[in-house]
């Protein structure tokens, strides 16, 4: 399965395309994945780590798409995928039997000269992840890595606003705490 970004990568998709793909319509479906498709994998990556994302991935989507007639439209279609993205997430990491180290996806965006301390750097905190319950993971990685709102959060995994902040400043603090003391 490739994931590129689309051009508009936070245009939100509009509810003729909606309705369209919750008719059947192939084209309106693939509007719909190519716009958003990118977004839910790297919250997938984050969440399960680079072997399972794709997976995962495909899985939302496959319930997505026969869901898509459910959609109320009382959230942006985005806000719902990234629901049902976390939703199979959460259900992966509960089927999971023992943890094992994931390998953290850097981005290529800048290219330090120091790439041992990088990759050391980018483990460290990855294991960080991978040591956070998932729901506390699931808020960090929806703020931090695909910047929801609070709203948007809250919207996302049906919690209180009050409750993303609170557990968003435990999740940092979790992993403020763990990144601090090394293994």
């Amino acid at each position: 399965m490739e994931h590129r970004s689309a051009c508009n990568d936070r245009e939100p998709i509009d509810d003729a395309t909606v309705r369209a793909g919750a008719g059947g319509d192939r084209a309106a479906l693939r509007q719909i994945y190519e716009a958003t498709a990118d977004r839910v994998f790297r919250l997938m990556v984050r969440m399960v780590g680079q072997q399972d994302a794709d997976d995962l991935t495909q899985q939302t989507f496959v319930r997505a798409f026969t869901k898509l007639d459910q959609f109320s439209g009382e959230s942006k279609l985005e806000t719902w995928l990234y629901r049902l993205a976390t939703n199979e997430a959460l259900q992966h990491l509960r089927r999971e039997k023992h943890r094992r180290t994931k390998e953290l996806v850097v981005e290529p965006t800048v290219r330090q000269t120091d790439h041992v301390e990088q990759d050391e750097r980018a483990a460290m905190v990855r294991t960080a992840l991978d040591q956070l319950d998932p729901e506390l993971r699931a808020i960090f990685t929806l703020k931090e890595e695909s910047g929801l709102s609070y709203q948007e959060i809250a919207a996302t995994l049906s919690i209180p606003e009050g409750t993303v902040g609170s557990r968003l400043n435990r999740a940092r603090r979790e992993l403020r705490k763990s990144i601090d003391t090394p293994q």
